[in-house]
């Protein structure tokens, strides 16, 4: 398959539920150097577009989920003006018509005042930080039952479908923050059911680290900018990536970080 041929599939399915077989099953060859390839390609026609990008997603950071899906190593994509969502008061309503067998994550979003440096010291990545949040990422599957490997999940921009952003907390009014970041544990709901338990020490042992680690792999891929300021980058699931239905209602609820917890509604779109 030529790079072409899988960028155009990929425009074609984008925001709609249908599905397709994995690139790598039809071309064994599919590797990771293509698969950034042809990321690389959809970004350029989203920007010629006019979305946006706001910042990064970075996937695949819990270890724990790693056996599920038979990926052992994080992955990541862009987020766009057009699947970006602020939350309000700790709430948001979001349509998920548009999104492949949806599921949900819940995660840690560091929002950058500065260009970060590619360093594995919490305190120099924290440096460049000035806000810190909760929120919930959508991730969706063009591969059936999702099924794939990692090449495929790079091409179709780490399964991102929408990033849901929490109340913004200032990181100087988070006592020990990196400390914190590493030790919180959080809990997911759907309705009244505790569904998930997680924590920061899933995603790489910390979200700092977890970021770390995605800007030491951008440093390996000249095609793609560093983070820059007034980026915002998620920084993957705390917990199992659940289901999701129309008219279901996900809330959580953090502890040991002053974080809020958030709570978020899902919809079909009016007709």
């Amino acid at each position: 398959m030529t790079a072409d041929t899988v960028t155009n599939e990929l425009l074609e399915i984008l925001g709609t539920t249908r599905s397709i077989q994995t690139f790598t099953a039809r071309d064994p060859g599919f590797d990771i150097s293509r698969a950034y390839e042809v990321a690389a390609r959809v970004h350029a026609v989203r920007l010629a577009r006019g979305e946006r990008p706001v910042g990064r997603k970075i996937g695949f950071t819990n270890r724990n989920i790693w056996d599920e899906y038979g990926v052992r190593e994080p992955v990541w994509g862009f987020v766009y003006d057009t699947t970006f969502f602020q939350a309000q008061n700790g709430r948001a309503f979001i349509e998920i018509d548009g999104f492949a067998e949806p599921r949900i994550e819940p995660e840690i979003v560091l929002h950058f005042k500065s260009a970060p440096p590619a360093t594995r010291d919490e305190a120099a990545i924290l440096d460049c930080i000035d806000w810190i949040a909760h929120g919930f990422e959508i991730v969706q599957s063009p591969f059936p039952g999702w099924k794939f490997k990692v090449s495929d999940t790079i091409a179709a921009n780490g399964l991102h479908g929408a990033l849901v952003v929490g109340d913004p907390v200032p990181v100087a009014t988070i006592p020990e923050c990196a400390r914190r970041l590493r030790e919180f544990h959080i809990t997911l709901k759907r309705g009244e059911a505790v569904m998930a338990k997680g924590g920061g020490a899933n995603v790489l042992d910390s979200p700092l680290l977890a970021f770390a680690h995605f800007a030491r792999t951008l440093k390996g891929l000249p095609m793609f900018p560093p983070v820059a300021a007034n980026e915002v980058v998620t920084t993957g699931t705390l917990t199992a990536a659940l289901p999701i239905r129309h008219g279901e209602m996900w809330s959580t609820l953090l502890s040991h970080i002053d974080l809020p917890g958030l709570t978020i509604i899902f919809r079909t779109r009016p007709r």
